[in-house]
């Protein structure tokens, strides 16, 4: 398995500084690992692990910086952002619950979209950034019940109860 890795990125992750938000979720707890894995320094910016026990828990990771705070606060995301100095980006914080959006619609577009925007205005700044990834949902594909993963090219028109 470790040669897998290193074979698919070589050291392209190695020494670079990478900021996640969203690190404390489940899929951001599994990107930490791996960049660290890879020879990343990660800093992670998220909500505490919403579930005890959880998985970012469970790893016990020791990251560059581990900043436990809301994207909706962007005086707070900017200056942890500046203090990374990341050369890459990961946007994977999201209010993510299809239900949980009909409770709270309004926290859900808060967060899903002016922290998003927040996001986005604070490395605009920050000129040693190289690339941003942004995660989103597959939820707002059309539901085929395909087994294959959804590409960009197909169908919008997600509905889920």
């Amino acid at each position: 398995m470790e040669n897998l890795g290193l074979n698919l990125f070589g050291n392209v992750y190695r020494g670079k500084k990478v900021f996640i938000t969203g690190h404390t979720g489940f899929k951001g707890s599994w990107l930490a690992l791996f960049l660290q894995w890879l020879g990343a320094e990660v800093t992670g910016y998220a909500l505490g692990p919403p579930t005890a026990p959880d998985h970012f828990s469970l790893l016990k990771l020791t990251l560059a910086g581990h900043h436990v705070a809301d994207i909706n606060k962007f005086e707070e995301l900017q200056a942890a952002l500046a203090a990374a100095a990341p050369d890459l980006v990961f946007h994977m914080a999201a209010q993510s619950l299809v239900r949980e959006s009909y409770r709270q619609p309004l926290l859900t577009y808060q967060t899903n979209v002016m922290g998003t925007l927040h996001v986005y205005e604070a490395i605009r700044h920050l000129p040693q950034v190289k690339a941003l990834i942004t995660v989103t949902s597959d939820k707002v594909y059309q539901n085929n019940e395909w087994s294959w993963a959804y590409r960009e090219s197909d169908p919008l028109g997600g509905f889920d109860l």
